[in-house]
C-alpha cells in the first residue's frame, strides 16, 4: 500500500515537472517565434533601404556622368579658344596674357577632372574594353608631352623629356594616353612654379619602362599606403590650387592592370615623387 502511494506521488512530481516544462517550451516556442518575426520584420526593412540606397546611388551616377558628360564639350571648345588666343598672344598686354594663363590653366584643370570622373563612371559600367592597335609608344608620349608644356609653361615648370627611340607596341591608345595625361598632369601639378619634371622612356631587358619625376614635395609613407585606391586626398596639395577628384592614380593602376602592367610610387618626403610604369615585353608586339 505504501509503496503504491509513493509511486503515485512520483508520477505526480513528474507529471508537474513534464507539465511545468511543456508550458516553459511553449512559451520558449512563442517568444523564438516572435524573435523570428521581428527578426524577418528587421530584414525587409534593410532590404527596402538597400534598395533604395542602390537606386539613389544609381541616380547619383547617373547625374554625375550626364553633368560631367555635359561639362565636357564646354570645355573643350573653351580650351580651344585658349589655344587659338594664344597665336595671337604678342597683341596682349601683360596683364591680358596673365588672365589667358589662368584661364588656359583653369580649363585644362576642369577637362581633366571631367575626364576622371567619366573615365571611373566607365569602369564601373564596363569595365574596360581594349582597342588594341600596334602603335609608336615614343611618339604617343612625345606629343602628350608637348601637349602639357604649354600647361606646365604657366607654372615656369620645365618638362625634360628622354626616350631610347621608337617603340612599337600592340596597345590601346586611349587608355595608354591616359595613363601618361595623368601622371604628368599631376606631376605638374604638385610642383611649385620655376621646378622640372623629367619624363623617360626605356626599352629594357624584360620590359618597357616610363618614368615620370617631379621636384615637387614628396609623398610620405602614410599617404603612399593609400595611394591608388579611390577618392583618396593626400596629405600634398596642388601647388597652384588646382582641384583633385582623388581619382586619378585609381584609373592609372586599373588601366595598367588591364594592360598587363603595373606602376609603382618611390618618393622620400621632401624630395619629389617617381611614378614608374613597366609594361612587360612579352606582352606586346615590339619591332
Amino acid at each position: 500500500m505504501v509503496e503504491a502511494i509513493v509511486i503515485g506521488l512520483l508520477l505526480a512530481v513528474v507529471l508537474v515537472i513534464l507539465s511545468r516544462a511543456l508550458v516553459k517550451t511553449r512559451r520558449q516556442a512563442k517568444l523564438m517565434r516572435l524573435q523570428s518575426e521581428e527578426i524577418q520584420k528587421h530584414v525587409l526593412q534593410i532590404e527596402q533601404r538597400n534598395e533604395e540606397l542602390i537606386k539613389l546611388n544609381r541616380e547619383k551616377l547617373q547625374i554625375v556622368s550626364l553633368v560631367s558628360h555635359d561639362l565636357k564639350g564646354p570645355f573643350n571648345r573653351i580650351f580651344a579658344l585658349i589655344q587659338l588666343m594664344n597665336l595671337g598672344k604678342s597683341n596682349l598686354t601683360d596683364e591680358q596674357k596673365e588672365y589667358l594663363d589662368k584661364i588656359h590653366q583653369i580649363a585644362a584643370d576642369g577637362l581633366g577632372m571631367i575626364r576622371n570622373l567619366l573615365d571611373h563612371r566607365r569602369l564601373e559600367d564596363k569595365g574596360i574594353e581594349l582597342n588594341e592597335i600596334v602603335l609608336d609608344f615614343n611618339a604617343l608620349a612625345t606629343s602628350l608631352v608637348k601637349n602639357y608644356r604649354s600647361i606646365a609653361e604657366k607654372k615656369s615648370i620645365d618638362i625634360e623629356y628622354q626616350s631610347t627611340g621608337t617603340i612599337l607596341i600592340k596597345a590601346d591608345k586611349l587608355y595608354l594616353s591616359r595613363v601618361i595625361e595623368n601622371l604628368l598632369s599631376n606631376a605638374i601639378k604638385f610642383s611649385a612654379d620655376h621646378k622640372k619634371v623629367f619624363v623617360q622612356l626605356e626599352l629594357l631587358s624584360d620590359d618597357i619602362q616610363l618614368t615620370i619625376r617631379d621636384e615637387g614635395p614628396g609623398i610620405s609613407e602614410e599617404d603612399q599606403a593609400k595611394l591608388f585606391q579611390r577618392f583618396q586626398k593626400l596629405t600634398a596639395r596642388p601647388t597652384g590650387g588646382e582641384s583633385s577628384t582623388g581619382l586619378g592614380l585609381f584609373i592609372v593602376k586599373t588601366i595598367l592592370e588591364k594592360l598587363g602592367g603595373t606602376i609603382e610610387c618611390q618618393s622620400v618626403l621632401g624630395e619629389g615623387a617617381s611614378f614608374v610604369v613597366r609594361l612587360p615585353k612579352k606582352n606586346f608586339s615590339i619591332s
